[in-house]
């Protein structure tokens, strides 16, 4: 039996929850709109309003419980300075010829010439170096180890 008294109400709730989502981009949003949802189908089943109340609570509130868990568990990401999915340029190789006193260099790299410094605690020597970082328009720069010995 579809009484569905106070669906429409439930429906519209969702829908607005789902464009305060689109304009904020938070995704626990999303599923407190499910919650909002579960809410307008228990009143479609004939369930009493602290039914439909506890449904669209129980799952609303579950999912946001369950989604903030899921994104705790997972590892969090570099800093966007560090981060090769934020700038291309981390992980790319530069040849340096030699390091001031400063601990800073000139490097050719992507046809023009970037400062570029040591990053902290590594040694000041001439060699292949990588891109382990950007600070504003400075390359953060760390050796390449050596290739192992392959025999």
């Amino acid at each position: 039996m579809m009484d569905g008294s106070n669906a429409n109400l439930w429906w519209a709730a969702a829908g607005v929850v789902v464009a305060l989502e689109l304009a904020s981009g938070t995704f626990y949003l999303l599923m407190l709109a499910m919650g909002l949802v579960a809410g307008a189908l228990a009143s479609y089943a004939g369930l009493g309003l602290s039914g439909q109340i506890s449904v669209a609570a129980l799952l609303g509130g579950g999912a946001t419980a369950l989604w903030h868990w899921r994104r705790y568990r997972q590892p969090q990401s570099a800093p966007a300075r560090e981060n090769r999915d934020v700038n291309l340029d981390i992980g790319e190789r530069i040849q340096v010829t030699a390091w001031g006193a400063d601990g800073a260099t000139q490097v050719a790299y992507r046809g023009s010439v970037w400062t570029a410094k040591l990053a902290a605690g590594e040694p000041a020597r001439p060699g292949l170096h990588q891109v382990c970082a950007v600070e504003s328009n400075w390359l953060v720069l760390q050796p390449v180890p050596p290739a192992p010995n392959s025999h």
